[in-house]
């Protein structure tokens, strides 16, 4: 699980939650990341460094688009959905996608933002494994 892995780069590594988000998925989805491409997401954590939206979440979202965009987002059928389907969830979990809104009723002093981290993991998860599914039923 994708949750599994999240802890080391966290908590050893001391990234944010948006490095942690990719970096955990570069390795759990083989994602051939390098570190230079990872570091561009390094200004998402704490909602854009201003509360804004959740750093996790928008890591989450570029997970998505290397999975499904190949060369722009605009030429892929399956971005849409994916992100969609990902906002959607992270809504329906804390009723907004604001790291001022998620942090008050997810953040803990001694684990911080761990949470909604594991939010995140499992709702990725669960996005890209729905749509493989509804691609598979699809090609057959």
């Amino acid at each position: 699980m994708l949750k599994d892995l999240y802890e080391k780069y966290y908590y050893e590594g001391n990234y944010n939650c948006a490095e942690t988000m990719i970096r955990a998925a570069d390795e759990y989805y083989h994602l051939g990341l390098h570190d230079r491409d990872m570091i561009m997401l390094g200004g998402y954590g704490a909602g854009i460094q201003t509360g804004n939206t959740c750093g996790a979440i928008l890591a989450a979202s570029a997970v998505l688009s290397v999975k499904y965009v190949e060369k722009k987002a605009h030429e892929s059928s399956d971005i849409k959905p994916v992100t969609t389907a990902l906002i959607r969830a992270f809504n329906n979990v804390y009723g907004s996608v604001m790291c001022r809104d998620i942090k008050p009723q997810s953040f803990d002093p001694e684990f911080r933002c761990k949470k909604t981290i594991e939010t995140a993991c499992d709702i990725l998860e669960t996005v890209i494994a729905e749509h493989e599914k509804s691609r598979q039923e699809q090609n057959m």
